[in-house]
């Protein structure tokens, strides 16, 4: 049992602290402290002799509702303390000294501050590398022995995901990509047409729609859009504990969840792009017919003309690339939703910003590598 006696002495005070003090205490501690509202006007003395076993957490509770009664800075002494109270004291001060410090205007972060910042999040960028080439190897694991057990590619599951990622996406790119190739064409056209030279345009639509927009503009797309799914569907399991359920059962999660999805996605983007591009070289041609009177069969020859032989398979290549991309890191996010709703949100967040960041990672580099290589 704590108890608490403040008594008043002359222009002094003196605070009588009985009972219980350890943390197991605590809810008594705190309920006794409500009691305890007399401002402070005068020198206290706190006695410490018959409190029993005084914890960290009590004597800070006692310190921090002591420091809101004493607003005149009367000073505040101890007897028979405890050997924690000296350096909560100190804490303390160094704390107030810490807030106040900041609170001024001029105050700047010191050098060693930033530097304990950086090294932090280092320190949490290596634990997340870490974390995604371990769960990299595990899908190409799994995929080595999916390989050799051919069964275990789970046919339906496979099918479902290539539907629900290429077919149902397959308006939504179409209409994305012509109406981007429709503007291309349209400001193109705008800036060709100065110098007589309109006749380009089909040559911009073409080389731009094959090689970069079409590829780039479906990948988008499907992260923001079938990433999402696979990031929110693995996150639900998860909460669910259906993924515990599976390795009780003897299966692999990531065989079961991860793999026919990156399957579904490396099969259904390569097929998505081509159509992708068929559309923007429509949108173009109907661009070009109406703004500049180039004939359909005119802007088809002139696009025959403005190919090289890897314009098209520039474009193409890209595709399964960008596919595990997304599907890797949607699934990887998924996989470590743990506890709440709320990291649910987040990490399907995470997976879409990353998915597309990765994705115009990946195209950067190709554009750089094919240019090495004169591709």
């Amino acid at each position: 049992m704590t108890a608490l006696a403040l008594e008043r002495r002359g222009n002094d005070w003196r605070l009588q602290l009985r009972g219980d003090w350890s943390l197991a205490a605590m809810a008594s501690v705190d309920s006794e402290l409500q009691t305890l509202s007399t401002p402070i006007d005068g020198a206290l003395v706190c006695d410490w002799s018959h409190a029993q076993s005084p914890g960290i957490g009590p004597v800070w509770a006692l310190l921090t509702h002591l420091a809101d009664l004493n607003a005149g800075g009367f000073p505040v002494t101890h007897t028979d303390a405890p050997h924690t109270l000296e350096f909560l004291q100190k804490l303390r001060i160094e704390r107030h000294a810490v807030h106040a410090e900041r609170a001024d205007p001029s105050y700047e972060e010191p050098l060693s501050h930033f530097i304990g910042k950086l090294g932090r999040w280092t320190f949490l960028q290596g634990i997340e590398a870490r974390g995604a080439v371990n769960f990299f190897g595990r899908i190409v694991s799994v995929f080595g022995e999916t390989f050799a057990r051919p069964a275990a590619f789970r046919v339906s599951s496979l099918v479902r995901h290539v539907y629900e990622t290429g077919i149902t996406a397959i308006p939504i790119v179409s209409l994305i990509a012509f109406l981007i190739s429709v503007i291309v064409a349209y400001l193109g056209a705008q800036q060709l047409s100065r110098f007589g030279a309109g006749i380009f345009v089909v040559d911009l639509v073409t080389i731009s729609v094959l090689r970069e927009m079409g590829v780039l503009l479906t990948a988008i797309i499907v992260a923001g859009r079938s990433g999402s799914a696979f990031a929110a569907e693995i996150g639900v399991m998860r909460l669910n504990e259906e993924t515990d359920a599976l390795r009780a059962m003897g299966m692999n999660p990531v065989e079961v969840l991860v793999v026919p999805r990156i399957l579904a996605l490396i099969i259904a983007l390569p097929l998505l792009t081509i159509i992708a591009d068929a559309m923007g070289l429509a949108g173009g041609g109907l661009l070009s017919l109406l703004n500049l009177h180039i004939p359909l069969p005119q802007f088809a020859s002139r696009m025959r003309e403005s190919l090289s032989s890897t314009t098209f398979w520039a474009g193409l290549i890209k595709a399964p690339v960008f596919a595990a991309l997304i599907g890797m890191v949607s699934a990887y996010r998924g996989m470590q939703v743990r506890e709440s709703a709320r990291e649910l949100g987040r990490l399907t967040t995470v997976a879409v910003v990353q998915s597309i960041f990765m994705v115009i990672l990946a195209d950067a580099l190709f554009a750089v590598l094919f240019v090495k290589i004169d591709f």
